[in-house]
């Protein structure tokens, strides 16, 4: 399952506040087994090639990075409540919440 670490931030601000926010940060800087993907500039080119192929829709750059994510990792099932991390075929856990 993939979650990103700035979706749940966006989650917990928009849904709650600035403090359950800062709560959930606090909560993934305490797993040891969860792996933060960088973003360097390997990454910006396999983003910026998931916005031009979906240029249909409003992606983010973030949005793409999580999208190229999903794919390279084969991950079938995704933490978000934004609907863009599907494009690809991965189920999402929370939409539209």
């Amino acid at each position: 399952m993939y979650a990103p670490p700035a979706e749940g931030h966006g989650w917990f601000l928009r849904r709650y506040d600035q403090n359950r926010a800062i709560q959930f940060l606090n909560f993934i800087g305490e797993l040891s087994v969860l792996a933060i993907q960088p973003f360097d500039g390997e990454e910006l080119r396999k983003s910026s090639r998931l916005v031009k192929k979906f240029d249909d829709q409003p992606l983010t750059l973030a949005d793409a990075h999580g999208l190229g994510i999903i794919q390279e990792r084969r991950i079938r099932v995704c933490w978000s409540t934004d609907q863009h991390l599907g494009l690809t075929g991965a189920r999402l856990v929370i939409q539209g919440v």
